[in-house]
């Protein structure tokens, strides 16, 4: 099986360094870079699954470059790791596509089963930074949204989720529509976050 390859963005390099010799023992870490526009670049160079990015880099932040790859169409996964644990730069980095946000502060195997989850399409966000997240009572739903909710913190696409609930894909695709409406969220990211601090599903 292929190793999930890694590309580093940060501009601390003894930091780098360190988080090098943390993910090599499980990861490939095919490129490390300095500011987000060399992020950007090599990215879509070379088409990481995961890229582990710092919010705070020169030239362009960690926010913007998400920005300019998700407009790129770029498919690498997105980990923000980072000092910066206040609830304004994790509601950015949601709406900007990232689905882990890992605070450097936290134990060295957090990283690593945030890059795991990922990969897996799946989504992991720091326990300390999910209360800040923006919610809703889970009360307001339907059944049927609360079971949509369910399946899509567990990772299943639109057609497993059809395929589950024994619905057609497009009202599946409706219902996930309807739900992150009541819910006041833009992404499968923040809808898995919500389920997690429900405690529908498990870190």
């Amino acid at each position: 099986m292929n190793k999930i390859r890694i590309l580093l963005a940060d501009d601390h390099q003894m930091f780098v360094a360190g988080l090098r010799k943390l993910l090599e023992a499980d990861f490939d870490v095919v490129g490390a870079v300095a500011d987000g526009r060399e992020m950007v670049r090599v990215a879509q160079a070379i088409l990481p699954d995961v890229v582990v990015a710092d919010i705070s880099m020169p030239s362009l932040n960690g926010i913007d470059a998400a920005v300019q790859l998700r407009a790129a169409k770029c498919k690498s996964k997105l980990i923000f790791l980072t000092m910066q644990g206040d609830s304004m730069f994790l509601r950015e980095a949601v709406r900007v596509g990232a689905v882990g946000f890992v605070l450097k502060r936290d134990a060295p195997d957090t990283l690593v089963f945030a890059i795991r989850q990922v990969a897996r399409g799946k989504t992991y966000f720091s326990p300390d930074v999910l209360p800040d997240l923006q919610e809703r009572p889970l009360g307001e739903l339907t059944g049927r949204q609360r079971e949509v909710l369910q399946l899509v913190a567990e990772g299943r696409v639109l057609k497993e989720i059809a395929t589950a609930l024994n619905i057609s894909v497009k009202t599946a695709e409706f219902h996930k529509a309807q739900l992150m409406q009541r819910l006041g969220v833009r992404s499968g990211a923040e809808l898995t976050a919500i389920a997690i601090r429900h405690g529908l599903v498990a870190l």
